[in-house]
């Protein structure tokens, strides 16, 4: 187990990393220097307040809401914690809307995040602040790959930052939010996109929205805003589209599907920026021959089945 690795197996066998996306209503990010344990509200720097947090962002929580550490040295000021929150306004399709703190205890966080549990108005001093954060999950303790990979990819992604001039681009090392089994990883915040194995001449492309639209087809992770079986139909549609898909107008919905989401039938409508409207439908089907069977993290020695599924069906309405 010591040479073995959940994301150079995935990458062996092929599995596809689309529809993998997490579907949540809040992003808390929370600037915190590592090392972080495993359970980052675990971390011995921190406060028993804040570590008590950890019982209240419950299972029931963590499927609305994701806290998320993060940390860049080039941002982090000693004496300050900055808070950023990316939020939905109930269900939509667009990008999040963000609100931004900078405290002067780090405690200070903790009514700010009780009040996103319980769904309350936020305020903030600087909400038109407008940066696209970009996370990438080098949280090791957590699994491996996101060290291995992870710190690397990070380091080299602020470079690339650099060289292209973005100054509204800011790029953090962040704790885990699922699939280092894609490492390197990462969300695009506010659209709430995820990516994986990504490369810097992939990094960039998504940055500049330029280039080959094809690298997309084995990176793309899915959007978040959208059910996982409607992100099977996007990624369709973006290659199909190409960067200007970026640009439109977006609504996906499951129309049905069965028991054990084996079958599923789904819908997206758009609208582009001259006001032209579409729909397409699609079925999105497991394909019971193509499962795979890998350990999936780091820390596993038995196999597990991993379903695939493919497109059937796709038609413009």
């Amino acid at each position: 187990m010591k040479n073995f690795f959940c994301a150079e197996e995935s990458c062996e066998v092929k599995e596809d990393p689309i529809g993998c996306a997490l579907n949540r209503r809040y992003y808390v990010l929370l600037e915190f220097p590592p090392p972080w344990t495993s359970e980052p509200l675990d971390s011995k720097a921190l406060s028993d307040k804040l570590k008590a947090l950890k019982a209240v962002i419950n299972e029931e929580v963590e499927l609305f809401l994701r806290l998320v550490f993060i940390y860049n040295s080039q941002y982090y000021q000693k004496g300050y914690t900055r808070l950023i929150i990316y939020y939905q306004k109930e269900e939509n399709f667009s990008a999040y809307l963000k609100k931004e703190f900078v405290l002067s205890n780090i405690n200070d966080a903790i009514p700010i995040i009780e009040k996103c549990i319980k769904g309350e108005t936020l305020e903030s001093e600087n909400n038109n602040i407008q940066t696209r954060d970009i996370l990438v999950c080098t949280h090791g303790s957590h699994d491996k790959c996101c060290a291995k990979y992870g710190n690397p990819f990070f380091r080299q992604a602020v470079f690339t930052v650099e060289d292209l001039s973005l100054s509204h681009v800011r790029v953090w090392q962040s704790s885990h939010f699922g699939g280092h089994r894609f490492a390197p990883t990462m969300i695009d915040l506010p659209e709430g996109r995820y990516y994986g194995r990504l490369d810097q001449k992939s990094f960039a492309a998504i940055l500049t929205r330029t280039g080959d639209i094809e690298c997309l087809k084995n990176i793309y992770r899915g959007w978040g805003v959208l059910p996982w079986q409607v992100q099977f139909l996007e990624r369709e549609l973006i290659l199909k589209y190409g960067w200007e898909w970026f640009n439109y107008q977006i609504e996906g919905r499951v129309i049905k599907h069965n028991e054990d989401e084996t079958y599923n039938h789904v819908e997206i409508c758009f609208k582009t920026p001259d006001g032209m409207t579409n729909t397409y439908r699609c079925n999105v089907i497991e394909e019971q021959t193509k499962s795979i069977h890998t350990k999936g993290e780091c820390c596993n020695t038995e196999l597990t089945e991993t379903p695939q599924f493919a497109i059937t069906n796709l038609w413009k309405i």
